[in-house]
């Protein structure tokens, strides 16, 4: 090939490339009015969580995930607890359509089926929280979830779950609890299974939302509580109505987030949209799970340096008394046949559940080296 026969053709290439981006300016000129005129799905999302609490952050952490990477085509809208329906009213609220979704609890719908705890705070035999998200998607959880949302309890919601928590602490109280009979008669406040066994162990129980329990409190309504974390409990202001803290307890082991949408209004979106509310999910799962390591250790320290807390750990009769107290509270709900959708289900989930923690619970604690042991030998040392 040739000068000659090269430079007659090198301005035709150019009028061609030269056409080629007219007519692509020209497509997308356009279509640029369809995009702006694109409008963008709002949800009205409320969390069962007060605006200070660190829940509602997380929640917020949610929010925004999905709202960066929906590109302006779908925006959660975020509202405190309470902003439309009562904490403990997600559920329905979702399920009529009265919200779009919500960040919420299942322990906090056990009043409409007990088993909707297990999926929450669940017996302790799960090593962790992230164990129990692992039964969840991986040992059939979510298929006994749909199960019990969509043909037991009947609501019309969607449902992802999230957030694993640390164990909760035994909670706040004006005095210590050394002793197993201290329980006997104490008003204390817990929720959802936790409440049965709270019950078996001779406390009088009383369910609250968590911006409801430091007035309860404080006002000698209850004589102890729990909610869930030293972060929450500082927001919420527990160290100005009691300064004992006790930590470690069975009560509430295992619990998890769950993210909840309106079936209609989550079906209605096109598959890329449901993509990322499903995997926000997941994504802000991660995120609140590091996160808390942060915040949680920072705040309990902060309590006790600065606000007299004295933190204690529960006594080990105590914690022994709960796992007794759990067999005769897993039995007799296990037992009850006044239904399908009581006792059989009840029992349906917690053989799946054991069936995964003897599995994966044997795995961990033989595979993994005690932490204990490193720990003392890097810090404990004097």
């Amino acid at each position: 090939m040739n000068d000659q026969t090269v430079t007659p053709n090198a301005p035709a290439r150019r009028g061609f490339l030269a056409g080629a981006a007219a007519a692509a300016v020209g497509t997308a000129t356009l279509a640029m009015p369809n995009v702006s005129r694109a409008q963008t799905v709002t949800l009205r999302f409320q969390s069962t969580w007060p605006q200070r609490d660190i829940f509602h952050e997380f929640a917020g952490d949610y929010v925004s995930r999905v709202n960066a990477m929906a590109g302006g085509r779908l925006r959660l809208e975020l509202l405190a607890a309470g902003a439309v329906v009562g904490a403990f009213q997600l559920l329905d609220a979702v399920s009529s359509g009265t919200l779009d979704g919500g960040h919420g609890v299942p322990a906090y719908w056990f009043g409409k089926n007990k088993a909707f705890s297990l999926f929450g705070t669940s017996p302790p035999w799960f090593g962790d929280a992230n164990q129990l998200l692992g039964w969840y998607h991986y040992g059939g959880g979510e298929a006994l979830y749909r199960e019990l949302m969509a043909d037991i309890v009947r609501v019309n919601c969607v449902s992802f779950m999230t957030g694993p928590m640390p164990t909760q602490p035994l909670g706040w109280f004006k005095n210590p609890i050394e002793r197993v009979e201290q329980i006997r008669g104490l008003k204390y406040r817990t929720v959802g299974l936790a409440a049965d066994l709270m019950t078996e162990m001779g406390a009088a129980v009383i369910s609250l939302p968590g911006g409801e329990i430091v007035p309860a409190l404080e006002r000698g309504v209850i004589d102890g509580a729990e909610f869930n974390n030293p972060s929450s409990d500082r927001m919420l202001g527990f160290p100005d109505v009691a300064k004992v803290y006790m930590i470690q307890s069975f009560h509430q082991r295992t619990e998890s987030f769950e993210v909840l949408f309106n079936k209609p209004k989550f079906d209605a979106l096109p598959d890329e949209l449901k993509a990322v509310l499903k995997f926000g999910a997941e994504s802000a799962s991660a995120d609140m799970s590091w996160k808390l390591q942060d915040r949680y250790s920072r705040d309990l320290l902060q309590m006790a340096q600065t606000q007299g807390v004295s933190v204690r750990q529960t006594p080990r009769p105590i914690l022994d008394a709960q796992l007794r107290a759990w067999d005769a509270v897993i039995a007799r709900l296990e037992g009850d046949n006044s239904s399908p959708a009581n006792g059989p289900f009840f029992k349906k989930v917690c053989d799946s559940q054991r069936e995964w923690c003897r599995r994966i619970g044997s795995f961990f604690l033989r595979y993994e080296a005690s932490p204990v042991v490193s720990f003392n030998h890097f810090f404990a040392r004097g």
